[in-house]
Parts: structure tokens; C-alpha cells; sequence
């Protein structure tokens, strides 16, 4: 039901020139007659403490959230995912390979700097540098902007990256590959601009309240870790005027039970998620309050491909056979979670995913053919497979990992020990390899099936469970170079078939994201399925 509402518009990729004026409103719309109430502050539950909030140094979902309020690049999203203007008021490309952005003239940072196209080709720049040391620089490899890929591996110099300001308001991208959406894949979190005196002074402490300069309607006013994150009005924000909240304060709550109480004391207006076990009470007895909307994100378990025995593609699918998703979905989760076979998620933009075999046994079946893998694999009562579990702290994880864990050990007596850590940590072992199996979820950068499936590919630093088949690249590499949609689509069809044959990864659910709204939040965007919130888009409405 949500393919419609987040349909992307077609012009992005038309070879047009789009004209800032053809866009819905981009600021908070207040109806007509609506009263605002006095007190305009905003607090948000932010699911953990942030990792960092340099948009170069992060990969999470939660220190997206927070860069969101207090970063513009160049394009944004509206309440239906659409794109529009950001800093980049209108745009222009006559082959989908070179791009020509036009900024408007009145963007500024904070400390009342203009914004011009040369704060994008630092930060730009920034992001590929090896010695940035980015977790995420494979995006813009993935754009295919000149020479990102030498640049990252360390082949090539970062100022040969193919971007440039033609003057001080006008920047020029240019592709290896003609990308037709490339302008959506603009509003992610590491194509944010960053100022460049600010960072170049103080290094990593530029982050810091008191030193940081942003150029988005909110600036960092009070970052109390492991407590709360507090912005502010920019009154220098190009469209401040239209802009109706003046402080959002993100809270990281990992305890979703907790979270949940403090929403129904009224001390928090929008929660990260809800309590799965609270769900049918939440929905019967503040249905007003409940909100659950299509989410372009899947939920799966990577395994560690490099390492014994989860190099050996048998234990694998023994394992991820045995997973009955559907308790998963209908049983933990019961908000309208569909049980995943696949990374894609069935609400991505001109993407219809074909179930693979397995997807279409019974679980009878699964759990039957699960045995004899792990038999011809070596494990049995004599040799017991025992490994460890690894997910980030979250009650709703653990219960999942419970439920899992208890399937392996009915099904075939396989033993997994569960490990929690913070975020940060959990991120950090990921990104080094200790781990045997892990809980992993992935969020779409943009709405196109390549925002999944690239993650797979073997020059992916996100790639955490290591997988490397030359096959599946090869698919990719050319489904990235092909010219027309449909052949694009059968081979992204045909990468997701290579991913259930090596089953790099266990996919368990595509999410819905359920959470609770206060009733006093005006343009909340429940229709955004990448859940892009933007702070300046809401008002409160009087009680």
C-alpha cells in the first residue's frame, strides 16, 4: 500500500532542469485555523547515545536523525519522501553523468558565513579521504563520482575527485556512469557540507557545543552524553521564518519500556519505537497516539563468512533456514512486519522481488532441510554447533535473539550465546570482524534497490559479514552501468537470487516503523518511508 505514496518524482532523472517553484512547500505548513500553542519545543527519543555527530564519521541511524536538524545538503525530503530543495535550489542534467546545482544565495552557517559550492567540494572531498577514515565513503563510490573509488583505496589524490564550483552558488558533479538517481542520493547523511574553517581549527572537537558551526535550521546548543542532545533555532537558517519549533531535544533511551513511560508522562512528544509486548494495549488504549507507517529498512543476522564454520555456506543456510520468521513477525512484532527473504524490501520504488525457494517451503520443510545441511556440514550430537550472538542493547532485539536462539536450539540443538553491547561498541566489533554471528539492520540511503544490494558488494566497507563473490559483484557492476530500468530491475532480481544461494546473510523481517506520536505534533510525516523527520517541518499544536 505504501509503493504509491513514496514514488520519487519522475523529473530527477528526466534530464530537465527542475525549477525550486515546482516543488511542494518545504517548511512547517500550518493549516488554516490550527492554533499553535505557546511552548514550541519538541523532545525526541533517539534509541542510543550517537557515535559521533561529524557527518563524515558516522554510519547509524540515530546520529542521522540528530545531523538531520543541524545539516542541509542539497536536497532534502518532503512528508511523502519526495525530494526538494535544500541548499541547492534547482538543478540540471542533460545526460544523467553530469550534474549542475544551483545554490541559493541566501544559505548560511551559523556563525553567519555564506554556504557556497566550495563548502561542498571540501566536504565532498573530506568524505574520500583516506585519511578521514569514514565508515561510509563507499557511498560516493557507489554514486560513481570520478575517481572516488582510486581516491578511497588510496590510488589516486582526493582533489581529483570529480566535483567542482564553477563559481561561489554553483557546483558541477560529474559521474563515470550516467546515474538517473543520482539528485535523490544527495540528501544522505555523508554528503552533508561541513564548515571548513571550524573543522580545520578545532579537529574532532568541532563537534563540541561550544565550537560547533552548521548550516541546517538547528544548531547544537547543550550535548550531555548518554543524557540528552539539545538544539536550538539557527536564526540564520535561509528559511528560519518559516520555521515554527524552537528546541528539539533528542534523548538516547534504550529501554523501550522506558521510553514508553515517559511518553505517556508527557516528558517525550516522539518515541524511536515501542515495546513489542506493549503494542496491543498501546493501540487499544491510545490509538491517537500510535503511529505506523511503510519503513524502507530490513532486519536480518549477518554471519562472519571469513570465519569457521560460518565460511561454509551449509552451516549458513542451516541456520537461516531454521529461523521461523513468521513467529518473528506475527508472534514478537504483530505490527504489520513482513517476514523477509530477501535484503530488498518489497516497498522499494520499481522493485518486485521474486521469493526464493526456501521463502516458498513450509517451515517443516525449512527446519527438515536446515538438519541435514548442518550434518553434511559436520555438526551433530557428537560436535555440537556453539557460537555467540551478537546484537546492540535493546529489549526489542533481545526478545528476538531469545526467540531465535530458543528455534536453533529446538530445531538442531545448536547453541547460541547472546552478547549485548552499546551501540558504539557493537559498531566497532562489527567493523573489526569479532564476531561469529550478528544482528544487523539496514535502512535505505535513497529509494532504489542498489541502496540494499550494494551493501553486499565486496568493496563495501559496511560489508561487515565479509561476503566476497565475484558472481554477485559482477551482477551488480552491471546492473550500476545499465541504461534502462526494467533490465536494471532483473538484475537486481537476479543479485538477490545470488544472495539466497550463499546466504552471506539470514534476512528475517522488512520493518514497519511503529512508534508513539503525540497528538499536539503537527507534520509529523508519516508517509515518509525512509522516516526522514525533519524538526522544521513540525509545529505544536495547542491542546
Amino acid at each position: 500500500m505504501y509503493k504509491n505514496k513514496i514514488t520519487q518524482a519522475i523529473l530527477l532523472g528526466a534530464g530537465m532542469a527542475v525549477a525550486a517553484t515546482s516543488f511542494s512547500t518545504i517548511a512547517a505548513d500550518v493549516p488554516e485555523g490550527v492554533k499553535l500553542a505557546d511552548k514550541q519545543e519538541l523532545v525526541r527519543g533517539n534509541g542510543t547515545e550517537v557515535a559521533s555527530l561529524d557527518p563524515h564519521k558516522t554510519e547509524g541511524v540515530p546520529e542521522s536523525h540528530v545531523i538531520r536538524d543541524l545539516l542541509e545538503g542539497l536536497v532534502n525530503q518532503d512528508e511523502n519522501g519526495n525530494t526538494v530543495p535544500g541548499v541547492a535550489e534547482s538543478w540540471e542534467t542533460t545526460d544523467n553523468r553530469s550534474f549542475t546545482f544551483h545554490l541559493r544565495k541566501d544559505a548560511k552557517w551559523s556563525n553567519g558565513d555564506p554556504v557556497t559550492a566550495h563548502d561542498f567540494v571540501y566536504s565532498f572531498k573530506r568524505a574520500v579521504d583516506p585519511a578521514t577514515a569514514s565508515p561510509y565513503s563507499w557511498y560516493l563510490e557507489m554514486t560513481t563520482m570520478k575517481n572516488a573509488d582510486e581516491i578511497i583505496a588510496g590510488k589516486a589524490d582526493k582533489e581529483t575527485l570529480g566535483v567542482s564550483a564553477k563559481d561561489d552558488y554553483t557546483l558541477v558533479i560529474e559521474l563515470e556512469q550516467a546515474v538517473p538517481y543520482f539528485v535523490k542520493m544527495m540528501g544522505h547523511t555523508t554528503v552533508k557540507p561541513v564548515n571548513r574553517k571550524v573543522v580545520e581549527k578545532f579537529g574532532d572537537n568541532w563537534t563540541k557545543p561550544e565550537n560547533f558551526v552548521g548550516n541546517g535550521a538547528y544548531t547544537l546548543d547543550n550535548w550531555v552524553v548518554n543524557e540528552r542532545i539539545v538544539l536550538t533555532r539557527n536564526e540564520n537558517y535561509w528559511d528560519n521564518d518559516n520555521t515554527v519549533i524552537n528546541k528539539v531535544t533528542f534523548l538516547p533511551i534504550e529501554n523501550q519500556v522506558a521510553e514508553m513511560n515517559r511518553f505517556l508522562a508527557g516528558e517525550i512528544d516522539i518515541t524511536n519505537e515501542l515495546p513489542n509486548e506493549h503494542f496491543r494495549r498501546l493501540q487499544s488504549q491510545h490509538a491517537d497516539s500510535v503511529s505506523i507507517s511503510g519503513n524502507l529498512c530490513s532486519y536480518y543476522y549477518g554471519f562472519n563468512n571469513q570465519k569457521a564454520p560460518f565460511d561454509d555456506v551449509r552451516v549458513r543456510k542451516a541456520l537461516s533456514y531454521a529461523i521461523d520468521r513468521d513467529v518473528v513477525t506475527k508472534a514478537l512484532l504483530g505490527q504489520g512486519q513482513k517476514s523477509g527473504y530477501f535484503l530488498t524490501p518489497e516497498i522499494t520504488a520499481n522493485f518486485n522481488p521474486v521469493t526464493p525457494e526456501y521463502g516458498q517451503m513450509t517451515q517443516k520443510e525449512r527446519n527438515e532441510k536446515a538438519k541435514e545441511l548442518l550434518e553434511e556440514a559436520g555438526f551433530g550430537p557428537g560436535n555440537p554447533l556453539n557460537f555467540t550472538l551478537l546484537y546492540n542493547t535493546s529489549e526489542n532485539h533481545k526478545k528476538i535473539a531469545v526467540a531465535i536462539a530458543s528455534m536453533w536450539k529446538k530445531n538442531l540443538n545448536v547453541t547460541a550465546n547472546l552478547e549485548n553491547q552499546e551501540w558504539k561498541t557493537y559498531l566497532d566489533t562489527r567493523r573489526q570482524g569479532n564476531f561469529d554471528v550478528t544482528r544487523a539492520g539496514w535502512c535505505g540511503d535513497y529509494n532504489e534497490a542498489s541502496s540494499f544490494l550494494s551493501l553486499m558488494q565486496s568493496n563495501n566497507s559496511s560489508n561487515d559479514p565479509k561476503y566476497n563473490s565475484k558472481a554477485y559483484d559482477a551482477i551488480m557492476a552491471k546492473a550500476l552501468e545499465s541504461t534502462s530500468d526494467a533490465e536494471r530491475e532483473q538484475l537486481y532480481i537476479q543479485a538477490e537470487k545470488q544472495l539466497a544461494e550463499d546466504m552471506p546473510i539470514a534476512p528475517i523481517y522488512q520493518y514497519v516503523k511503529a512508534r508513539l506520536v503525540n497528538p499536539q505534533v503537527g507534520g509529523y510525516p508519516a508517509n515518509n518511508a525512509e522516516d526522514k523527520l525533519f524538526t522544521k517541518d513540525m509545529y505544536i499544536i495547542a491542546e
